[in-house]
């Protein structure tokens, strides 16, 4: 910069804009006067003032200038504008000069790529260049076809241009008309939107309506540009009005942050280790379509034994296995299918009786005369499973196998109902959904005599394990629940049961036993489907860490992993209820004749409650006449909306 003055009134590139100086260097630094922002149709522009060095600024005109408002009132009217540049019929008079002066340096040999400093090039374009005009005549030239901009020279204090070459020119001509064109072409597009008449080669313009509606972005540009409310459910809808999706698409996993896959590491094969061999055999009684059973039970005249899967003789604390595992917290069960806590393929591996003999952590459960633990011991074994569905072990209860089983499940409903347990009982309905059709089908949850035997077979081993763990000082997963303030009266029937569940507190898991008064237990822990749950998971690491002498889990380490392992299973608990919802008003859309009854669970209020236990849906709606708790109303479905998962029901 050293053939450039830089005095009071000289014009300058500061920060790509331009400034003037305002008075003489002081201490290295020149006082300038640039804007902070640029005027607007409707507010003047604000300008500021500060002490720059003279590296930090380059030097476009000597001066003097006029005044800094003066340069940017010339360059507003003379500029050439970007609708110039590309414009064959412009009339704009920099740019006419520019071009002739590329014209010119163009036509000789020597200066046709030969870099000119913009002292040189704009005495070329306007000869005598004054000062006010300076920032309009950079502004023209930085932006014109003509010249590019030599940065790295201008970092050395200079601005420097270069002529561009005629096929740099045609290209950039080409990208500006495709620009161009594809502006008109979204603009086509925001009217077919408008109008739900979208052509097959517009689900390109609605990706970001789709990340919208899956909830991997909370903005959608298309949305915005059509003035539609840009939210996941106005996503949804504006997808199955455009045909872009059918009402089959279920965004809710993804929503929540769910992956629709199961875990994809897979599992070692279990450990070759010292195992003790049980010789009573073990019944692994589950569903008929169940192919992974992860729990196997037997009585051998003195000890209850529960079997359960033993997938942490792999898994170890904080491996990338667990740390997955506990970032989805569960096994996501949806009508689709599962998407499981663990690699699929490796399950086979791990469930009880598919083999001969199965590995398994047990639990070994001494009763008294009630069904109190008096003893329980944990131990890694080797069992001989024998599967059977609910359906045979009912037929099969009385067998000798069998018979004690059932009788220690109805002493120890007895037990916990003494202890103040609140039993529940509401309908349940079992969705599914075809995966070539997506035909849907609801059907009543059948909950067989053997299936509450498991159940008790499963709390019993929850019991023993927390006061294994308690007894032995093992930081561990506990469970509990505060106690219900109940009612003086409680109806009978649906209504009832609607009134206890309003009744029941929120479970908590930390490392403190507390009772669960919600199941009548003392103390409590979750430990029979580790396969499926984080919860169960870590506490077979810490029963198994315990088991080999090495290392536990800390309470505050253990405290925190369990928050974020339920963070993911709340997670997964509502994408299966927002999915079962979706899946349950497809099926209203696709069996419009549909009709059920609605039974009234709650008469108070400013509308009735009522529950459709065909559907497992509850609702308020008024009926046509006064009804009675218990009662039922026959309802049909009216004003289905699935992307803000509402139904009417209507008494007919």
């Amino acid at each position: 910069m050293a053939d450039m003055l830089v005095n009071e009134k000289t014009v300058v590139l500061y920060k790509n804009d331009v400034a003037v100086i305002t008075g003489s260097c002081t201490n290295g630094k020149y006082p300038i006067k640039y804007r902070t922002q640029p005027a607007t149709s409707t507010k003047p522009a604000v300008y500021g003032s500060q002490n720059v060095r003279m590296k930090d600024f380059v030097v476009l005109h000597e001066g003097p200038v006029s005044s800094l408002e003066a340069v940017l009132d010339f360059a507003d009217k003379h500029a050439c504008s970007e609708e110039d540049l590309y414009d064959e019929n412009s009339e704009n008079e920099f740019l006419s000069q520019i071009k002739e002066c590329y014209e010119l340096l163009e036509s000789d040999e020597a200066t046709a790529t030969a870099p000119l400093s913009f002292v040189e090039l704009s005495s070329l374009v306007r000869g005598n260049l004054v000062a006010d005009e300076s920032w309009a005549i950079f502004l023209s030239l930085k932006n014109t076809l003509y010249f590019s901009q030599n940065l790295k020279e201008q970092l050395d204090g200079k601005l420097v241009f270069v002529p561009r070459s005629r096929t740099e020119i045609e290209e950039l001509v080409k990208k500006a008309h495709e620009k161009g064109m594809e502006s008109q072409l979204r603009e086509a597009f925001l009217e077919r939107l408008k109008k739900n008449a979208l052509l097959p080669e517009d689900s390109k313009y609605m990706v970001d309506v789709e990340s919208l509606a899956l909830g991997t972005t909370d903005k959608s540009r298309t949305m915005h540009d059509a003035h539609i409310k840009e939210t996941p459910e106005r996503a949804h809808k504006l997808l199955l009005d455009t045909g872009i999706w059918s009402i089959t698409r279920n965004p809710f996993p993804l929503r929540w942050g769910l992956s629709m896959k199961s875990a994809h590491e897979t599992l070692a094969a279990p450990p070759q280790e010292d195992r003790s061999s049980v010789d009573s055999v073990a019944w692994a009684i589950d569903n008929e379509w169940s192919t992974d059973p992860d729990d196997a039970v037997a009585f051998d005249g003195t000890y209850l034994w529960v079997h359960i899967a033993d997938p942490a003789s792999t898994v170890m604390p904080d491996s990338s296995i667990d740390r997955s595992a506990r970032a989805r917290g569960s096994t996501l069960y949806i009508p689709e299918g599962a998407a499981r806590m663990l690699c699929e393929e490796s399950l086979e591996d791990y469930a009880l009786g598919l083999t001969e003999e199965s590995k398994a952590l047990s639990f070994r459960i001494l009763l008294d005369e009630n069904c109190n633990i008096t003893e329980c011991s944990v131990f890694k074994t080797l069992v001989h499973v024998k599967r059977l569905t609910y359906q045979k072990a009912d037929e099969l209860k009385e067998s000798p196998e069998l018979k004690p089983l059932f009788d220690i499940a109805r002493r120890n409903v007895i037990r916990r109902n003494k202890a103040g347990a609140v039993q529940i009982q509401m309908p349940e309905v079992h969705i599914t959904v075809d995966s070539e059709t997506k035909k849907v089908s609801i059907e009543p949850e059948i909950h067989p005599e053997s299936s509450e035997m498991i159940r008790e077979m499963m709390l019993l081993a929850g019991e023993g394990a927390a006061k294994f763990a308690f007894k032995n000082h093992i930081p561990f997963p506990f469970v509990s629940q505060d106690a219900p303030t109940l009612p003086d009266s409680i109806p009978e029937g649906l209504a009832g049961q609607f009134r206890l569940r309003r009744c029941m507190h929120r479970r908590s898991v930390g490392v403190t036993p507390s009772m669960h008064s919600g199941l009548g237990l003392g103390m409590y822990s979750q430990v029979t489907s580790p396969l499926r749950r984080y919860s169960d998971l870590i506490a077979h690491e810490q029963l198994r860490a315990f088991l080999d002498g090495r290392n536990l889990i800390d309470k505050d380490t253990m405290l925190m992993r369990i928050s974020e392992g339920d963070a993911g299973a709340q997670a997964a608990h509502k994408a299966e209820r927002k999915t079962d919802m979706h899946w349950t008003l497809v099926y209203l859309l696709q069996n419009a004749e549909w009709r059920g009854e609605a039974v009234c669970v709650d008469a108070g209020g400013k509308q009735p409650q009522f529950f459709i236990p065909s559907l497992g849906l509850e609702t308020y709606f008024t009926p046509l006449t006064d009804v009675h708790l218990n009662e039922a109303v026959a309802v049909k479905a009216a004003n289905i909306n699935i992307p803000e998962q509402t139904v009417d029901f209507v008494p007919v």
